[in-house]
């Protein structure tokens, strides 16, 4: 078989798959970082540039060839990145289920309060053994803690929320994180002298506040024992070892720089069937082609839509590309007159959560994404216009973005910060979307389009929004802030989901409740864009990988003759030394 896209969803099909002894080729359009502790760096320009950073949407060659192109017709922000890893590879390993209420047949209280027309199309309890699968696998633990996150719970304390011990979200509540980052051991998290803190003196995270720039800790460290589980420090290790831990296993052919142009299909009968894909290697320029009895589009809410369309695929109901959910964010910045904190240790280890609405994620930056955030405003500029927005609420006058001494003033000691990124349970909108452009083709075929309404959304998704950034500013006041400002976020397009979106009705889902495309047998879709809704809030990468280690089951029962596998006890990457040994051997320790 074969998978297209190494993000967060298609290592997890190959290595499921390999596992079981099937031959998996995994394909990657971007590059593959084998050494970042020799290519990356903690310069938060140097990885994140747009044009020019190690993780942009472009080839391996960040200098001398230009990233790939993205139509954006309304001011917004796309914020992904292409290679082993894909956007988990700057993200903060926050892991997280979904709100139960967005889950099929689904009965509680506050059943109506989520988007009732797209749920999950099976039950919540039906989903729990592949998160358990997933958190085994990662593993998944509580975040470690700091000075912000105890300042974060002094307040939700303070409004009188309960402390959520489980990983269930039930009713409102605050909690230490659930992340995928291994736990301090040893020196690390006890000092910050760099000759102690390499590995094995060190093991886990040194709480160096660097993930938005890749993980590279502990140094020294084989791949599959640095701190934060991004895929090419978890899953991707296992794929290309499954050789070795797994009875009748095989490793999976990882192929980086591989960009997929074209999904074969053929006519049997009155069925269309994905026969195979071409793909251009990015290094020479040459297509290769190559066929399998099933292909796993795994590209994310972007790359698979325009790979469909540009394939020539069926799309009778007009939903490839539609439907996308982002979580409308928005931004509130509380300022204190003591230390929090903000930018030391994981990125983001606390949260509160609101079923039917959203969740608070604090957010801990260094100081140049710290300044990135605090300037990105819908709503103008604060004290001087305001765009024709300009909020007012429990927030220091009205929302919009600070310059000049009151910026000065928050960004001369980023360690009395408090940030809560605001992540709304939006509606599936069909005119949230991607499609292709009619302006730019590249060597890859027509560029895509992703179109978002600005601020034109559904009268809940804003009722959420709203109702979110008042509990941030009400949190951040009882945690001690003497200033809080709202920002007014436009769309920062970074938690994409749901535009290949799988579903119970045809009218308005591309795959049915096996990940298997409506329109092209043994075709799957096994990435964010596969999710049927925005999951309550929470972030999308757990529900992801989840969903994929279930995608794979289906696909060896139903095409491999194969039984149901998944179980309690899947290999720890984390933990088991015949992937460490074989890491070694390939040089990729």
């Amino acid at each position: 078989m074969i998978v297209v896209g190494a993000g967060a969803g298609g290592p997890v099909v190959a290595t499921e798959l390999a596992a079981q002894g099937l031959d998996v080729l995994l394909l990657e359009g971007g590059p593959r970082h084998a050494k970042p502790e020799s290519e990356w760096t903690d310069y938060e320009n140097d990885a994140n540039n747009l044009i020019d950073g190690y993780f942009r949407v472009g080839p391996s060659d960040r200098y001398g060839s230009p990233p790939w192109f993205r139509e954006l017709p309304q001011p917004s922000f796309l914020w992904q990145v292409a290679g082993v890893g894909g956007t988990t590879l700057h993200y903060y390993a926050n892991s997280l289920r979904a709100m139960p209420g967005v889950f099929a047949g689904y009965s509680g209280a506050d059943r109506a309060a989520y988007d009732t027309e797209h749920p999950f199309p099976f039950s919540y309890r039906h989903f729990l053994p592949y998160y358990e699968w997933v958190e085994e696998t990662l593993p998944v633990a509580p975040a470690a803690m700091g000075t912000k996150e105890e300042v974060i719970f002094r307040g939700a304390q303070k409004l009188g929320l309960p402390l959520n011990r489980g990983r269930n979200i039930s009713r409102n509540s605050y909690r230490p994180q659930p992340n995928a980052i291994l736990q301090p051991e040893g020196t690390a998290g006890r000092t910050n002298d760099d000759r102690k803190l390499l590995y094995p003196q060190a093991k886990g995270c040194t709480m160096c506040g660097y993930c938005f720039q890749g993980c590279i800790q502990p140094r020294r460290a084989p791949r599959n024992l640095k701190a934060k589980r991004s895929t090419d420090n978890s899953y991707i290790p296992m794929a290309i070892t499954a050789d070795a831990w797994s009875p009748g296993g095989r490793a999976v052919d990882l192929r980086a720089d591989s960009y997929v142009t074209q999904v074969h299909s053929e006519q049997r009968g009155s069925e269309t069937v994905a026969t195979g894909v071409t793909w251009r290697d990015g290094r020479t320029g040459e297509h290769h082609r190559e066929d399998a009895k099933v292909v796993v589009l795994a590209g994310g809410c972007v790359e698979t839509p325009r790979l469909w369309l540009n394939s020539g695929l069926p799309n009778p109901n007009d939903w490839v590309g539609r439907g996308f959910t982002d979580h409308a964010f928005d931004w509130l910045v509380g300022v204190c007159d003591f230390y929090t904190g903000s930018s030391k240790g994981t990125g983001s280890s606390a949260r509160v959560d609101f079923p039917g609405h959203g969740c608070l994620e604090h957010v801990g930056l260094p100081p140049a994404l710290q300044a990135f955030a605090t300037t990105f405003s819908d709503s103008g500029v604060r004290g001087a216009y305001t765009n024709g927005r300009g909020i007012t609420g429990p927030w220091d006058g009205p929302s919009g973005r600070p310059i000049g001494n009151e910026l000065k003033e928050i960004l001369s000691n980023v360690d009395q910060l408090l940030n809560f990124v605001t992540l709304v349970d939006d509606d599936v909108e069909p005119g949230n979307r991607t499609s292709l452009s009619a302006m730019v083709a590249d060597e890859h075929g027509a560029a895509p389009k992703v179109s978002f309404a600005k601020r034109a959304r559904s009268r809940r998704t804003l009722a959420n929004r709203e109702f979110m950034a008042h509990r941030a500013a009400e949190v951040l006041r009882a945690a001690g802030a003497k200033k809080v400002i709202r920002l007014d976020w436009p769309p920062l397009i970074l938690h994409v989901q749901s535009s290949m979106r799988m579903g119970h009705d045809p009218a308005d889902s591309v795959l049915d409740p096996t990940g298997e495309a409506r329109f092209v047998q043994r075709l799957f879709v096994a990435d964010n864009s596969a999710l049927p809704n925005a999951i309550g809030g929470p972030n999308p990468t757990l529900t992801t990988q989840a969903l994929a280690t279930r995608t794979a089951e289906q696909i060896f029962v139903k095409y491999f003759g194969g039984d149901r596998y998944v179980r309690t006890g899947s290999p720890t990457v984390s933990t088991d030394r015949r992937i460490t040994r074989r890491l070694v051997e390939l040089g990729l320790d």
